[in-house]
């Protein structure tokens, strides 16, 4: 019997696909709050969350989405339409009808209507999710400047704006809404029966087809929750602006596919978690407001963000190639 025990090599592939998001987001605040103190105050601190907490609410819903293998590029737009139509129907009401309580139903079930419509048209016309959500980012957005001819909704009630500035307990609104939806998607994708067909869904289609999964069921439905939390996000960004407005929600599918891919979830499905994602959203909110802190344009901000999503999933490929090899 050989007295030195063979030692198994460490996997270092595997350990930075667990905790390499995690390490680059704490050395990211290690370096903004080298560079200004004033980052890690709790004011600051606040910001992030609050801000991160508005596509964040989105990105758990595109976790589901992407788990599937599919994508969702219509989510800004859709939170723009969803939150304006909600506040045209507030400002149409009679007096004494709660705002709030009107704008969050109109909005969220505008967008689980939406998200549905897109499920139904991917599945029922074979169409690719990425041109069917392509023509929805545009027909929303259009829609959006349609209804008000293009202007911006105000004179929102104290009660409807609560939703977007007040706090419980000291935490804002927002980020204690984003925590609730982030709970109830890691206990959904993970502790029940729906769930894991999502991932079976996303792993092979066609398997999971033929154990009995109703895939185009399965496909239906992730593309309506993330367009009911998108109507959701509509409502808490114009609670907290005070406004809605046509311009809202650009740029934010990007924001919301970093986060889910940046988390460690793969665009060919079947991988992927909620804490990936709120690791993925925290790391894009702490970097845009690092340089913003450091006066870096805002224009750069979204070529760092490009990069980091192209680095990410190139390193999936690579741990997907690499796999069982060490």
């Amino acid at each position: 019997m050989n007295a030195i025990s063979e030692k198994r090599p460490f996997d270092t592939v595997g350990f930075l696909r667990t905790w390499g998001t995690t390490l680059f987001l704490l050395l990211l605040v290690a370096v903004f709050a080298a560079q200004n103190p004033r980052f890690l105050s709790l004011r600051n601190a606040t910001n992030i969350l609050t801000e991160v907490s508005i596509y964040g609410v989105i990105a758990v819903g595109m976790t589901f989405v992407i788990l599937t293998a599919g994508v969702d590029l219509a989510v800004g737009s859709l939170l723009a339409f969803a939150s304006i139509a909600a506040a045209w129907t507030v400002q149409h009401l009679a007096p004494g009808v709660p705002q709030w309580l009107v704008a969050l139903s109109v909005a969220s079930l505008i967008g689980l209507g939406a998200g549905y419509l897109h499920g139904k048209a991917i599945t029922l016309l074979s169409v690719p999710a990425f041109i069917v959500t392509l023509g929805g980012m545009t027909v929303w957005r259009g829609a959006t400047l349609i209804l008000n001819d293009g202007g911006p909704i105000s004179g929102f009630d104290d009660g409807y704006r609560w939703w977007g500035t007040g706090a419980i307990v000291g935490i804002p609104v927002p980020v204690v809404i984003f925590a609730v939806v982030a709970l109830i998607g890691h206990i959904t994708l993970r502790h029940t029966r729906y769930g894991r067909q999502v991932y079976a869904v996303g792993g092979n289609a066609e398997a999971a087809r033929l154990s009995g999964i109703n895939v185009k069921a399965i496909i239906v439905s992730v593309y309506a929750i993330v367009g009911f939390l998108a109507g959701l996000s509509g409502f808490l960004l114009s609670a907290r602006l005070g406004s809605s407005e046509a311009v809202a929600g650009v740029n934010y599918e990007l924001r919301v596919i970093a986060s889910v891919v940046i988390g460690g979830a793969s665009l060919a499905g079947g991988s992927g978690s909620i804490r990936g994602t709120l690791i993925g959203a925290l790391l894009i909110g702490v970097l845009s407001n690092g340089l913003v802190i450091m006066h870096v344009s805002s224009y750069f901000q979204q070529v760092v963000i490009g990069l980091i999503i192209v680095a990410a999933v190139a390193f999936d490929s690579y741990t997907k190639s690499h796999r069982g090899k060490v």
